[in-house]
């Protein structure tokens, strides 16, 4: 398997990387590209965008959605050099299983291979129904789909024939690079890490799954490596990654769509202090956080550069 590059130089505990807006504000292709470019100049490890397609929330008449993820990952792939880029994370059902491979190959290739392959079963029946994507046994759609998925980016072919989905005597042609993009699970329920335990680099769980402190991994860590242990995988072969919600001054609540979550704290202070928590979360074996930032704008990223060089004196 293709392990998730560390942090940059080696120098941090942790990988840090930025999650772009999906529906904060009507973010356009140059917001998107300024933001990525901005990112890799202060030095964040990745960049990650979110695979959705519709939000209505209720009580609100005007409806939202961020743009296509693949395209714009193609598009960052193309204008950046440094930075890994994924989508936190691909809901598996938008796309032909086979068709989603080769598109992530195709990502891939233009990055150079700098993609991480988040996958996920998707959650928001808005958008499914809206856009015509079946909501109905929505992990057994994803076992079949994710080893086909799997198994095109790192065998080059697969014939298969399942219940909801067929790929016969299909091959990826050009190869991916040996092994494929690095795959990542974005899931913590029991029955999607028995299906992709066993075969993923790395697993990622959203703020909410943890109440977005370092003090609510251990639990969910627990659950992750158990389910390791019982696959027959060293729980130190799969690393863990989480979303952390960060408020900065001028920050109003960051406009996340129509998923019901609990109130969540966010993390906020001083740079320093703000470090600190990252390095309490790399403590409790964390090795990559994708920072989900309130407010999302290039004055947020100048101001979590400080955050970045206290990571990086240790």
């Amino acid at each position: 398997m293709t392990a998730l590059p560390g942090p940059r130089d080696g120098r941090r505990p942790l990988a840090v990387g930025i999650q772009l807006p999906e529906i904060e504000w009507e973010a356009r292709w140059p917001d998107l590209r300024g933001l990525a470019l901005r990112a890799e100049e202060l030095g964040f490890d990745a960049v990650w965008y979110g695979d959705h397609l519709l939000y209505r929330r209720p009580g609100d008449d005007r409806a939202r959605g961020p743009w296509e993820a693949w395209t714009v990952l193609a598009g960052l792939a193309a204008v950046t050099s440094r930075v890994q880029l994924g989508p936190l994370v691909a809901a598996i059902a938008f796309h032909n299983p086979a068709m989603l491979a080769k598109m992530a190959a195709t990502v891939d290739e233009i990055s150079g291979g700098r993609l991480v392959l988040g996958l996920g079963a998707g959650w928001n029946e808005t958008e499914f129904r809206a856009f015509d994507f079946p909501f109905d046994h929505r992990i057994s759609r994803f076992e079949e789909a994710f080893t086909i998925v799997r198994t095109l980016l790192r065998e080059g072919a697969i014939d298969f024939a399942g219940t909801y989905f067929t790929a016969r005597d299909c091959e990826l042609a050009p190869r991916p690079r040996p092994g494929g993009p690095p795959l990542m699970v974005g899931s913590s329920g029991a029955r999607m890490l028995a299906i992709t335990i066993p075969h993923v680099d790395a697993w990622n769980a959203w703020f909410d799954a943890f109440g977005n402190q370092p003090a609510g991994v251990p639990a969910l860590r627990d659950q992750v490596d158990a389910a390791c242990r019982e696959a027959g995988r060293d729980p130190a072969d799969v690393a863990r990654t989480v979303a952390v919600h960060v408020r900065l001054p001028g920050g109003h609540g960051r406009l996340m769509g129509e998923h019901s979550r609990a109130p969540i704290r966010p993390v906020e202070g001083s740079p320093e202090e703000i470090a600190g928590i990252l390095r309490a979360f790399a403590a409790e074996g964390i090795a990559h956080v994708q920072l989900v930032v309130d407010p999302i704008t290039l004055a947020s990223l100048d101001a979590l550069a400080p955050v970045l060089e206290a990571l990086d004196r240790g």
